[in-house]
């Protein structure tokens, strides 16, 4: 037996309790399961066990008022009873193991794809401390992506942590497995919360491939789970990160979705008696929110980094509803995939004007940044007068910067669907050519065109297209 094998049978058999507080449950209200006889035994967030007949109930301690607590149940509470006999099981952990690359497992650590699995020899608490702010690294160098956006106009680097905004279909699962498999990472840890069983599936085998899953660990909680299951998701996800970021290593750690997440605490925190706010959110989502995302980040020492990319569920495209707005503000850039865009068929469907990579204007060299720039304020000139350019409403050389707009968006637009894999140099290498032709084929219609309106370009309007 491998010394990592004895490590974590010993780590498992530290954890079991010859002897366990029980108590009885005394009544059932809705969800919630009350029992006596366990007050001064539990704490909030521990986790219970009925023992009813046909099979054991696990679940977690939500409230404790007098000699009453009250327990909310992984599953529903069909068979349950007055009288039946509840063990404390204490607080919960998991336990990493480098073994776990490759596999599919559940918030628990339990296995989903019907292999055995064993755990590692440390186990880490669900809701780990973020590192401290004062002597945590900041951002580090710029990751290559596989995907041209990413490589050169909206830059991912180690320890960053930015949002994919999207709609349902929009392309959002493909990106994730995009970047999955693209972006530099010893580790990949993904979450995948409230998603369908198919999908889940379909996601490892299709999506993701053997190539994904080689240096992946996926935690799954699906739809059908119980909303304590679902949103432990990200954290015992976030969990297995810290593992490998604790040995150095570079984590890609992905979410699907943080609006499921959120959906998942709003049903927990309203069964434990918190009134909803927020929108139908209960108050306590946003501190949720922001201390899963703080826990991702670069780390401090000789440990690794975190790199973190939170999908959100946007509505309506609304960038303002509670989960977007609060997700948006603590992290360090954030895309936006639109409808439209997917519609006509360019993927990833990144909206590059709503898109944000606070890694910038560092990740970029100063020539770098002046063709971000550039582009940019070509795809806001063009995006601008749009509607008039389609309607037939513009004539070419009423405005040069316009012109270099026309000329320049095809070529842009593909681009931003492009995969890279040459590298940052050679897609901002690419990147300046589009915006040289652009700018040659604009300087030969102003000297080719007629007298009167179309008269040569002096010097002055020369100077002004350049």
């Amino acid at each position: 037996m491998k010394r990592t094998e004895i490590t974590g049978l010993r780590a498992q058999l530290a954890q079991v309790q010859p002897v366990r507080a029980l108590g009885r449950v005394q009544s059932v209200d809705g969800t919630v399961i009350w029992v006596r006889g366990l007050a001064q035994s539990v704490c909030i967030g521990d986790r219970l066990r009925l023992l009813r007949p046909d099979a054991p109930l696990c679940g977690e301690v939500l409230r404790i008022s007098d000699d009453l607590v009250a327990m909310l149940p992984d599953d529903g509470v069909d068979g349950v009873a007055q009288g039946h006999r509840v063990a404390v099981m204490g607080p919960p952990t998991l336990a990493p193991c480098d073994s776990w690359i490759g596999r599919v497992i559940d918030p628990y650590g339990q296995p989903l794809d019907g292999l055995p699995i064993r755990s590692g020899g440390k186990r880490r608490p669900f809701r780990s401390a973020p590192p401290p702010a004062a002597a945590r690294r900041g951002m580090g160098a710029r990751l290559s992506t596989g995907l041209a956006v990413f490589d050169t106009l909206l830059p991912i680097v180690h320890g960053q942590r930015i949002g994919l905004f999207a709609g349902s279909g929009v392309g959002k699962s493909r990106l994730l497995a995009q970047l999955a498999q693209g972006v530099e990472a010893d580790v990949v840890v993904l979450a995948l919360v409230g998603e369908r069983g198919r999908e889940v599936q379909d996601f490892v085998r299709n999506v993701l491939g053997p190539e994904g899953m080689a240096r992946s660990i996926v935690v799954a909680a699906t739809s059908d789970r119980s909303p304590l299951e679902r949103r432990r998701c990200p954290l015992a996800a976030m969990t297995i990160a810290e593992h490998f970021r604790d040995q150095g290593k570079h984590v890609l750690f992905l979410a699907d979705s943080i609006t499921r997440f959120a959906e998942a605490h709003r049903e927990v925190a309203i069964a434990s008696g918190e009134l909803p706010a927020l929108r139908g959110h209960p108050p306590s989502t946003a501190q949720q929110i922001m201390r899963l995302a703080e826990r991702a980040g670069s780390g401090v020492d000789d440990a690794g980094d975190i790199t973190a990319v939170f999908t959100v569920l946007v509505a309506g495209s609304d960038m303002d509803e509670p989960i977007a707005d609060i997700l948006r503000g603590v992290l360090d850039g954030h895309v936006v995939l639109d409808r439209a865009i997917a519609e006509r068929g360019r993927f990833p469907a990144v909206d590059l004007l709503r898109s944000v990579s606070r890694s910038l204007p560092e990740a970029a060299t100063e020539a770098q940044n002046g063709i971000i720039q550039t582009v940019r304020g070509l795809f806001g000139t063009y995006e601008r007068s749009e509607t008039m350019i389609k309607a037939g409403l513009y004539k070419d050389g009423e405005d040069p910067l316009l012109d270099q707009a026309i000329r320049a968006w095809p070529e842009l637009d593909t681009f931003i669907g492009e995969r890279s894999g040459a590298g940052a140099d050679t897609a901002f290498s690419r990147l300046e050519l589009i915006l040289r032709r652009a700018q040659t084929a604009k300087m030969s219609a102003a000297r080719g065109r007629p007298a009167g309106r179309g008269a040569p370009a002096g010097p002055e309007q020369n100077q002004a297209l350049h």
